[in-house]
């Protein structure tokens, strides 16, 4: 009699190295000590249960509670062979999932294991803390608002003012743009508060002063700036028009370029080893831009870096040129009748226009608009014996003609910013500054991530504030998983200086030294777990894996036994 064989398939992919990577950040057993686990809850610890949530959304691109149960029952040997041999697939129901997002909403509990985390990353990774960046995005919901909820209307960065939100705060380390902290507020609040506790937390969690405090101009509040001075911390970042009013500016820019002398130009070498010409500046101590508030506060321990960026020069020049062409049309069509236009009867009402135009099209003084009053007579038809006899119409010409020499010292000015610091020279000189700057992006790129693919936080569905607070604080810790797994294979390929071949479909021979979390782990799409059952023995077989996926374990510093092991006890 033939013995009857089981045969199933299940779709292993990234999911031993996302959970060998977490493993090895021991976030179950930071988790599991400060949100432990209730003593009648059975199964799997909260850390384990976050560790597979973590898996799920990594390796699926999707956060959602009702996806992960049936997502783990289709993959229970590979996670059981991953160190959950416990797993169930009750472990992972919506409610229990909810229960994890409440408990990470625990203000108390959570600055506690992020500030642990924040110390035990850099220590196993070895990490450099010298550059913290600081900056704030907002995430949009469709549900309601409530007076007192998380959700309110506010100056969104989504440009979706018409959507309450959600702000978030986040501190990220250099070179691997490392998440250290992280703030969830209601959305109608400003950025400005938010920045010195953010710091307080990152200086608790780093335990050392001295680093240099990277942020957009909503950091250049003087409180945050004093805040850093005292507590023995630097800080780089653009000053608003607030501190440096537009025209003060300009004026200062004026006189340095009038005297001829040489600007300092700062070069930095693009992805194809070409020099690119970024920025000129003139360094000098502008107290001209400075409020007498601020010069008693910050003088002689700030330096004012008035920076021009070559691109941004560009773009405003272009811009500038666009806004005179539309002046100029406007202004031209002033006085063309059309069907239910209104007449312009009075010179006044020219002016007015006029005016009109070029303020809201920001070209006030590059313009010379001439206004002249003519005359014209139209004849009347003759009606029942009365004599024909023309009439008198009065109209305007308007005439316009641009401002060459005004529009060429408008032109001379743009692109240029204001930059303050308070180190000194010698660490931090202009192309220093200029780098540390541009490298802003490291932050955003990890809002991009938040927000968008692989961890899609907006929308906001879940309906609780409390939900709401957990779901943020769970993603920024996978923003944190996939923030070190890119960094420790970007610095292994610097420091063997290797690239990565294979990683672009269509094109398997274009390399990279710079490779994305998200490409390393497509890399191991369709990797499949074949499980042979029968009576009284089970068989499980995994398919050989390639050269490329070798070679990303080994970046990550693991072997292929990762993924051997699922076979080991077959």
């Amino acid at each position: 009699m033939k013995e009857a064989l089981s045969i199933e398939t299940e779709r292993t992919d990234d999911i031993p190295l996302l959970l060998t990577h977490m493993q090895r950040m021991q976030l179950a057993i930071l988790l599991d000590k400060h949100f432990p686990t209730h003593g009648l809850r059975k199964g799997l610890s909260m850390g384990e249960l976050i560790l597979v949530w973590l898996t799920h959304v990594l390796s699926q691109a999707d956060h959602r509670m009702n996806r992960v149960q049936e997502w783990v029952s289709r993959r229970l040997t590979t996670l059981r062979g991953c160190g959950l041999a416990d797993l169930t697939p009750l472990d992972v129901t919506d409610d229990r999932l909810a229960d994890v997002l409440r408990l990470l909403s625990d203000d108390e509990r959570y600055r506690a294991f992020e500030q642990e985390l924040m110390g035990h990353l850099l220590r196993v990774y070895a990490l450099d803390a010298s550059c913290v960046r600081l900056d704030t995005t907002t995430v949009s919901s469709y549900a309601d608002v409530s007076e007192e909820g998380l959700l309110q209307l506010g100056h969104s960065k989504d440009h979706r003012p018409d959507l309450p939100q959600v702000k978030i705060a986040l501190a990220t380390l250099d070179p691997f743009g490392i998440p250290l902290a992280s703030e969830v507020l209601s959305g109608e609040q400003a950025d400005d508060p938010v920045y010195v506790p953010l710091i307080d937390r990152v200086h608790r969690g780093l335990e050392r002063a001295g680093l240099l405090y990277v942020g957009d101009c909503k950091m250049a509040a003087e409180k945050t700036r004093a805040h850093l001075q005292a507590q023995g911390d630097f800080y780089l970042c653009p000053l608003s028009a607030l501190h440096v009013p537009s025209a003060a500016l300009a004026q200062n820019v004026e006189m340095y370029l009038a005297t001829g002398s040489p600007l300092i130009q700062v070069v930095r070498e693009t992805e194809a080893d070409q020099p690119k010409w970024i920025a000129a500046s003139d360094m000098r101590h502008w107290s001209r831009c400075r409020s007498t508030k601020e010069i008693r506060r910050f003088e002689g321990r700030e330096r004012r870096l008035i920076i021009q960026s070559i691109d941004a020069c560009k773009a405003a020049q272009s811009s500038l040129h666009e806004r005179l062409e539309k002046a100029e049309k406007a202004i031209g069509e002033l006085m063309v009748r059309k069907q239910g236009k209104p007449r312009l009867t009075s010179r006044v009402q020219v002016e007015e226009q006029v005016q009109s135009i070029l303020s809201s099209l920001r070209v006030e003084g590059l313009l010379q608009v001439d206004i002249q009053e003519e005359v014209s007579e139209h004849p009347v038809r003759a009606y029942r014996g009365k004599l024909s006899s023309p009439r008198q119409m009065w109209g305007f010409q308007v005439h316009v003609e641009r401002d060459v020499q005004a529009i060429e010292r408008a032109m001379k000015v743009l692109g240029w910013r204001v930059y303050a610091t308070n180190q000194q020279t010698a660490p931090l000189g202009l192309p220093q500054a200029v780098e540390a700057y541009r490298d802003e992006y490291l932050v955003e790129r990890n809002f991009g991530r938040l927000k968008g693919h692989p961890l899609s936080l907006g929308p906001l569905y879940v309906q609780l504030d409390e939900h709401r607070v957990g779901l943020v604080r769970l993603l920024t810790i996978a923003l944190r998983v996939v923030t070190v797994l890119e960094g420790v294979v970007r610095h292994v390929l610097a420091e063997q200086h290797l690239e990565l071949a294979g990683l672009f479909a269509g094109n398997p021979k274009r390399r990279t030294a710079q490779p994305t979390t998200e490409r390393l782990l497509e890399a191991f799409n369709e990797v499949t777990l074949t499980i042979v059952s029968g009576p009284g023995f089970v068989q499980r077989h995994l398919p050989p894996l390639s050269a490329l996926q070798q070679h990303i374990l080994a970046l990550c510093g693991f072997s292929s036994a990762v993924y051997s092991r699922l076979t080991d006890d077959s």
